[in-house]
Formats: C-alpha cells, structure tokens, sequence
C-alpha cells in the first residue's frame, strides 16, 4: 500500500505479522531529523545516506569500483547474516532490489552485481552485514568475475586504511554527499 504525506511517500508493507514503514530520506523544505548511522564502529554522517527503512539504509561508497557501487546496511550493527532476525533480512534484500533497480537505471547499467563477504575469512573488514549492490555494463571489467577480485582488493586496502592508516584516495566527504543528494532523487 503506497500512501503520501506532504512530499514524503511511504510503503507499508507486512513481513511475517510484523509491518515495516519504508521511507526515503529526504531533505528540501521538510525538516527531518539528522540521524547518523553505524557501519561497525565507524559513525555514517546522514548526509551520506540516501535511502533509509525502519530497520536499512543504503549508504554510497568510499571507494566504488565502479559508478553507483553503493552498500545496503541493517540499522542495527549485526556482524555476520545468520544473525540477522527473518524481518532484517527481508527488509535488507528487498531494500536491495529497490535501491539496485533504480541505479541500474540511472547508470544505464544493464545488470546488478549483489554480494556480501560475510565474516573475516570471507573478506568482510567491517564487522557489519552489508550487501554490495554494483550497477554493471559490458566491458565494465575484462573478465566479468574479475570484479570479485577488485572488491576483495578495496576490502584489503580499506583493512590497511582501518588497521595502518596508510595513505589512500578516499573521496571526500563533498563527493559522497553529492552522490548521495543525486541518489536520493530518485526515490521520489
């Protein structure tokens, strides 16, 4: 059911007995209330946020590999997916497919890459279930599962930035929050 207030649209929408409000942030004439999030223990500025659910957020990326590469957070700080309760992982993934769908769009993509490195020998170094949802175009890579390697290239190099504080490009906090206002265009 899609029901409008003010500018604002929100979807109700029942998992199990338990209904969940699903609501894009956004931010003209409507004041809201700045919330900053948790990725592990890093804190997310909500200007960096572009698309939030009662228990998600989508968040964009400190270093994408490619355009649109952007992460699906639950809210609350859960480190490996089988502990997440059976209404964050529906809310997770049906953020995903929303979030996905209308970046493949803007980036006139053709595909969607989804993944989750879930637990340090899988390659996550934030201790936080997070989907990564790619928007994918041919020839974006030579070998198309060469981008499993790149993401676990940029999860060693954010290691080293976390662990070493070893010098990196990382895109300032201006660029995501462009990224992040163009994004949140979207969902209206």
């Amino acid at each position: 059911m899609l029901l409008s207030i003010g500018k604002i649209p929100h979807l109700f929408l029942r998992h199990s007995s338990t209904p969940l409000r699903i609501r894009s942030i956004y931010s003209s004439s409507i004041k809201m209330a700045a919330q900053d999030y948790t990725f592990g223990p890093y804190k997310i500025h909500h200007t960096e946020v572009f698309y939030s659910t009662d228990l998600s957020y989508a968040m964009v990326n400190l270093r994408p590999l490619l355009p649109g590469h952007v992460l699906i957070c639950p809210k609350r700080e859960v480190k490996r997916f089988v502990d997440l309760t059976a209404d964050e992982t529906s809310d997770l993934w049906l953020t995903a497919q929303k979030v996905g769908r209308q970046l493949e769009s803007y980036h006139k993509a053709s595909s969607l890459t989804l993944a989750i490195q879930d637990g340090p020998q899988a390659g996550q170094t934030v201790p936080h279930v997070h989907i990564h949802v790619v928007p994918r175009k041919g020839g974006d890579f030579e070998k198309n599962d060469e981008i499993y390697d790149a993401m676990d290239e940029k999860e060693k190099e954010l290691k080293e930035k976390l662990d070493l504080d070893k010098e990196r490009k990382d895109r300032s906090p201006e660029e995501m929050s462009q990224e992040a206002d163009e994004y949140r265009k979207l969902f209206f």
